[in-house]
């Protein structure tokens, strides 16, 4: 990249990349007590930091529930770092492979070695457990990593930044500010590995980004993860089991039910039962400190736009209040919702939601179901329920 068109802060990221990448070359890849004390020293920036990380994510998204904040962020954390910290032995040890006979009397092993630096590019709906546990993966493998925050999370990322400055040499982990010219530069960079998990949109213009360095990308990417309901399944569980995964974290979750298939003399039935579960779970108040808010206005706003043209094209709609409430719009908390006879040709079931809004269809046999979840949009994940089982896919 020409330094001249380069602004300071970019300048200043590529010159610790340059140090890192450097560093990586000339010095012996950590062995197991290095990487185990840099795990240690990780789980310590969460640990000593933990009421202040809840206070940080709910000040970015308006309102966040603390209990959600430990439970789907703080906690796995700590389980990620204990699975790694038990397991890292075992992955570093080299392993005897078979030798092609043409190749004897020579020997073979499987030798696992760092790949240098990773680039992590962190998303905003979860954005500790989603920063770190990539994190874990490449400090546990012995790699130096930089952390690109998402610039919609401010508070958590200056939180981040001076927590992992405080336990961390900067040509160990090193984590970035949310300029526009980081977001704009971070995957052009030449990392060794990068890691990207966000939309579909923005991970096409990441790998286009890192290609142009040949350095290779993990995307983690949403789609449309429908629920499958079986005629045979038990609707009260079912419904339970819907509402909550659908409106933890207000539904901002990569696998999140965004839709329900369900044979259509159920449709009714079961549409009525996920409502009262809602209304059971988070009531209808939305000073609920149990519900989450929306991120940003923009997401909210494109919510609303997802319901209003799925009413405007004939589709029922099950809410609790309308979005503009000025009570619920003041907390940015968007009301649960229902959407009956959506369509195809609706916005809302032609991309992910990323919401509190879940249409329910129904369906007239499971070769119906299979069209509509075989549509070009790819499923973060499914679940199908019967009686007596549950898979998830």
């Amino acid at each position: 990249m020409d330094k001249s068109l380069t602004t300071a802060p970019l300048r200043t990221l590529e010159e610790a990349l340059h140090a890192m990448i450097v560093r990586s070359r000339s010095e012996p890849a950590p062995d197991l007590a290095e990487r185990l004390d840099r795990l240690a020293r990780l789980r310590s920036v969460v640990a000593d930091n933990e009421e202040r990380f809840r206070q940080a994510i709910s000040a970015d998204f308006g309102h966040r529930s603390a209990v959600e904040t430990t439970i789907a962020e703080i906690m796995l954390v700590f389980s990620e770092i204990r699975h790694a910290t038990k397991h890292l032995k075992t992955w570093m040890t080299p392993q005897r492979v078979a030798t092609a006979l043409q190749l004897l009397p020579a020997r073979n092993r499987l030798m696992p070695q760092p790949l240098g630096v990773v680039g992590i590019i962190a998303p905003w709906n979860y954005p500790l457990q989603l920063t770190l546990a990539p994190a874990i993966g490449a400090i546990a493998a012995g790699n130096r990593v930089i952390i690109k925050p998402s610039e919609l999370v401010p508070h958590f990322a200056a939180l981040l930044k001076e927590a992992v400055g405080e336990k961390f040499d900067a040509a160990e982990v090193l984590v970035t500010g949310v300029e526009d010219e980081i977001a704009t530069g971070f995957a052009g960079l030449p990392f060794d590995h990068l890691m990207f998990t966000g939309s579909t949109r923005v991970g096409r213009l990441v790998a286009e980004a890192a290609g142009r360095n040949l350095t290779p990308v993990t995307l983690e990417l949403g789609g449309k993860s429908p629920a499958i309901i079986d005629a045979s399944a038990d609707l009260d569980e079912a419904a339970e089991r819907i509402a909550y995964g659908k409106l933890l974290n207000a539904g901002q979750t990569c696998i999140a039910p965004d839709y329900v298939l369900v044979p259509e003399r159920s449709l009714q039935a079961l549409a009525e039962k996920v409502r009262a579960q809602m209304r059971r779970m988070f009531g209808t108040d939305p000073s609920n400190e149990d519900y989450t808010s929306i991120v940003s206005d923009r997401h909210y706003a494109r919510l609303e736009g997802l319901v209003a043209d799925a009413a405007q094209r004939g589709a029922k709609i099950l809410q609790p209040a309308k979005p503009d409430d000025p009570n619920w719009k003041a907390h940015r908390k968007f009301p649960p919702t229902l959407i009956l006879g959506a369509t195809e040709a609706m916005a809302v079931m032609q991309e992910e939601i990323f919401g509190p809004v879940l249409p329910v269809l129904g369906t007239r046999d499971a070769a119906e179901g299979d069209r509509l979840r075989q549509r070009p949009r790819p499923a973060a994940g499914a679940v199908l329920v019967r009686q007596g089982t549950q898979r998830a896919r």
